[in-house]
């Protein structure tokens, strides 16, 4: 049975990466594939389209494999990814790569599959241990992966795509191998609604919350969708100012997933701990807010390295707001909560590239610090809902 965990964490993995291992050389492939056309458009375009096949088909994998089990649904999204990620390595023109990123996007909508397979083999006092383990596969995944496609990519701007096609299938050779079927199919069970736009409908999940803790809510969206800046903008701007390689772009977004993975796993509590979550939350608003306003004036590149830290610390004020909003709410509300606030991260990260990357096509001719200079500023809107909310959370 630890075996098939073991697989398990291992496509939640190879999901993350998928979504980072072509991300240093996507700007450059888009001047090779369209060179008269704006890059930053297209780019956030493809980050988008990548995230919305996630929020859509994620859920329509999960109730298919609650019907015909999680092993051939995992291993159909395994050798579907293998064979578009190769596709999408011979793409001879645009489209190709638009039309590969969206099927890219709904094979490596498996993280509510294997989650699933996860609470079938594990009891419940240890499913949150094995959950916490799945966090970390994830975290791993979008570390080595850019630091994977930014080497690969120096051979060239095909070989990202080639590289995740070949971590595919290997993942659908071990798990066609060594993955057991944790959930057998119910076969005649009744019907499961094929619409994928049923799963965006969160209906009146809304209503009933209090006007404090709606605030929160719309706190939590702004701050997710702020945090999608620097994933949709760190690879141009990162060219544009410093004049980086692939492999100085995958090195940087390695370094930050690893300094955010260490704020999380220490810092957020001891301070939460020892300040209150809502202090907790300030500091990280600051810290990220700060980070912000030096991008946006920074010359040289080791200027990066406090920046990428105030960025880390940064991640804490989200936690401790989840943190906030969950202690605020009755038992009985806590998974509607929890849907909530998925829904609405999902939800910023089809919205906040699409809008930074518009921003900083309309700005960047001037000067390209402008949309550091908005995303700070965005926080600023977060300050009336949080007064208003003082009572909420510590």
């Amino acid at each position: 049975m630890n075996r098939s965990l073991a697989i398990l964490l291992a496509v939640v993995a190879l999901d993350a990466m998928g979504l980072g291992l072509v991300m240093p050389v996507l700007p450059a492939l888009l001047r090779e594939l369209a060179p008269s056309a704006p890059v930053a458009g297209h780019y956030g375009t493809l980050l988008a389209l990548y995230a919305l096949m996630q929020v859509v088909f994620a859920p329509l994998l999960g109730r298919l494999s609650d019907r015909h089990g999680r092993r051939p649904v995992l291993l159909a999204s395994l050798a579907g990814a293998a064979v578009d990620y190769a596709v999408m390595a011979a793409a001879p023109v645009l489209p190709v790569l638009y039309v590969g990123r969206i099927v890219s996007g709904i094979t490596g909508a498996t993280g509510a599959v294997a989650a699933s397979g996860i609470a079938d083999m594990t009891s419940e006092h240890e499913r949150a241990r094995w959950f916490g383990f799945m966090g970390a596969a994830f975290g791993g995944g979008m570390i080595a992966g850019p630091a994977l496609g930014g080497l690969v990519g120096g051979l060239s701007l095909h070989a990202p795509f080639v590289a995740a096609a070949g971590l595919n299938l290997l993942g659908f050779l071990f798990a066609s191998l060594l993955l057991r079927e944790s959930r057998r199919g119910r076969g005649g069970a009744e019907a499961i609604s094929l619409n994928p736009l049923a799963a965006l409908w969160m209906g009146g999940a809304l209503r009933g919350l209090s006007g404090g803790l709606a605030g929160l809510v719309a706190v939590y969206f702004v701050i997710q969708s702020i945090g999608q800046a620097p994933g949709a903008l760190w690879v141009i701007y990162g060219e544009d100012r410093f004049h980086w390689s692939a492999a100085a772009v995958g090195l940087s977004l390695a370094a930050f997933g690893a300094m955010h993975a260490l704020a999380q796993a220490f810092v957020t509590g001891p301070l939460a701990e020892r300040f209150g979550e809502r202090r907790a939350l300030l500091l990280g608003m600051a810290a990220d807010g700060t980070g912000f306003l030096l991008l946006a004036f920074a010359t040289r590149n080791w200027m990066m390295a406090p920046i990428l830290v105030l960025l880390a610390t940064g991640g804490v004020g989200m936690t401790a707001l989840q943190a906030m909003l969950s202690r605020s709410m009755p038992e009985d509300r806590q998974g509607a909560l929890q849907g909530i606030l998925t829904s609405l991260g999902n939800l910023s990260s089809v919205i906040g590239p699409l809008a930074f990357t518009v921003v900083y096509a309309a700005t960047a001719r001037a000067w390209n610090g402008w949309v550091w200079i908005i995303a700070a500023a965005l926080y600023l809107a977060c300050l009336p809902a949080l007064v208003r909310a003082k009572g909420e959370g510590r």
